[in-house]
């Protein structure tokens, strides 16, 4: 998904994983911030990424594993969660508060 948004504000570089780096940047059209909190314990250990730097900047944000970190998630993340189903599928779920107020 994140490789999607990536290539979607024009991103040329190959998007990998931040897993070990926390965080990848990457310039297209507007800059895309890419960060992976698999092996963060903590919301506090999140916020000393400094990521409001990131999330009220001049680009798109996608936080992997968000659950781990959510104290520290802005009020308004729009949070996409994709489950695996047994045929292959996945379900998609979309929330958060900045969608349903867009939403008539």
């Amino acid at each position: 998904m994140c490789r999607g948004i990536a290539r979607g504000l024009g991103v040329k570089a190959p998007v990998t994983s931040p897993t070990y780096t926390l965080i990848n940047e990457y310039d297209g059209t507007i800059p895309f911030y890419h960060f992976d909190a698999y092996r963060l314990s903590s919301a506090e250990e999140f916020l000393q990424l400094d990521p409001d730097r990131y999330f009220y900047g001049d680009g798109v944000c996608a936080v992997e594993w968000s659950e781990r970190v959510a104290g520290a998630m802005p009020d308004d993340a729009v949070v996409i969660d994709m489950e695996p189903r047994p045929d292959g599928s996945r379900l998609v779920t979309v929330s958060g508060a900045a969608l349903e107020e867009a939403l008539p």
